[in-house]
C-alpha cells in the first residue's frame, strides 16, 4: 500500500512545499492585471533553492471554494504547470480544491506524482454537504492509466466538521482499509493552523505501516516536534512573506524553514 508513497518520496520524512497559484479565471477574487505564472515560478524557485523534497500547486486563492470546480480553473492550472515543468527538479503533486475528480484528472494530465484531497467521509461545511467519492476518484486515476501516481487522503478536512462521530483515529483506520490511499493527512480547521499533536499522535498510533503526514500549520519553531511523530509534512503559510498565508514565498524563510528540518532529521 506504500509503494507509490515510497517510490516517489524514499524512505525520507518528506517536506512538501506549497506554490499558491493566484486567483483563477472565473473566481471572484481573479486579477487579469497580475501575473499567475511569474508569481508561480517565483514561489517554485524560493522552494527548490530552498531544498524541498516536493513542491505542490494548489488553488488556495480560489475562494469561496466549490466542489465540483470549473473547467476554466483547472486547465489555467494545467497550462501554469505546464509551462513551469522543464523547471521543477523535484516530484511535484497537485490539489485542486475541493473536487477529487479534477484533482486527478490535473495531476494525470501534468505528470504529477501525488494528489491531495479530501477523498473520504462526510461533511458540513462552508461549502454545504461534503460527500466526496474515493471509490470514483481511484477508478477515474487508474483509467487514466495513472495507477502510479500517489493519492494523499486529507481525513480531517478544513473548513468542516465531520458527521461521521467515529474518533479521528477510527475514521483514518477505516479509510486505509476501505480506499487505499498512500499517505494519511491530518489537519487543523483552516488553512494555516496546526492539527493538534494529540491528533498526529493518535492517528499514527493506529496507522504505524502507513506514511502520516502533518497538513496545515507546521511552522518553523514546531517542524522538529512534528517531524518527530509524523513520516513528512506540508507546508505553505508559515514560508510567505509575514507568515501570511496570501502573500509570496520569501525565501529566507523557506530557507530557514528547511535548515529546521535537516537538523531534526540529523
Amino acid at each position: 500500500m506504500t509503494q507509490n508513497f515510497d517510490r516517489v518520496f524514499g524512505n525520507t520524512k518528506p517536506v512538501i512545499g506549497m506554490v499558491h497559484i493566484g486567483a483563477l479565471p472565473g473566481t471572484p477574487l481573479f486579477d487579469p492585471s497580475l501575473d499567475l505564472l511569474a508569481a508561480a515560478r517565483a514561489d517554485l524557485v524560493a522552494l527548490q533553492d530552498a531544498g524541498f523534497d516536493a513542491v505542490m500547486f494548489g488553488n488556495e486563492n480560489d475562494r469561496p471554494y466549490e466542489f465540483q470546480v470549473d473547467m476554466a480553473s483547472t486547465a489555467t492550472m494545467a497550462a501554469i504547470i505546464g509551462q513551469l515543468k522543464p523547471e521543477i527538479k523535484v516530484p511535484f503533486g497537485v490539489n485542486v480544491l475541493w473536487d477529487p475528480m479534477s484533482s486527478v484528472a490535473l495531476g494525470a494530465a501534468t505528470g504529477a506524482a501525488f494528489v491531495r484531497e479530501i477523498f473520504t467521509g462526510t461533511y458540513a461545511s462552508d461549502m454545504g454537504p461534503w460527500t466526496p467519492d474515493a471509490g470514483k476518484a481511484m477508478r477515474y486515476r487508474d483509467r487514466l492509466n495513472r495507477s502510479d501516481m500517489a493519492m494523499l487522503y486529507n481525513v480531517s478536512a478544513e473548513f468542516a466538521h465531520s458527521l461521521d462521530q467515529r474518533p479521528l483515529p477510527d475514521r483514518a483506520r477505516s479509510a486505509v482499509f476501505s480506499s487505499i490511499p498512500d499517505a494519511v493527512l491530518v489537519s487543523g480547521q483552516i488553512t494555516g493552523e496546526a492539527a493538534s499533536m494529540s491528533d498526529l499522535e493518535a492517528v499514527k498510533a493506529v496507522l504505524p505501516d502507513i506514511a502520516v503526514m502533518a497538513n496545515t500549520g507546521v511552522k518553523h519553531e514546531t517542524v522538529a516536534n512534528v517531524l518527530a511523530i509524523a513520516d513528512g509534512c506540508i507546508v505553505g503559510s508559515s514560508l510567505k512573506v509575514d507568515g501570511d498565508t496570501w502573500n509570496p514565498i520569501d525565501p529566507d524563510r523557506a530557507r530557514d524553514f528547511m535548515a529546521r528540518v535537516r537538523k531534526a532529521r540529523a
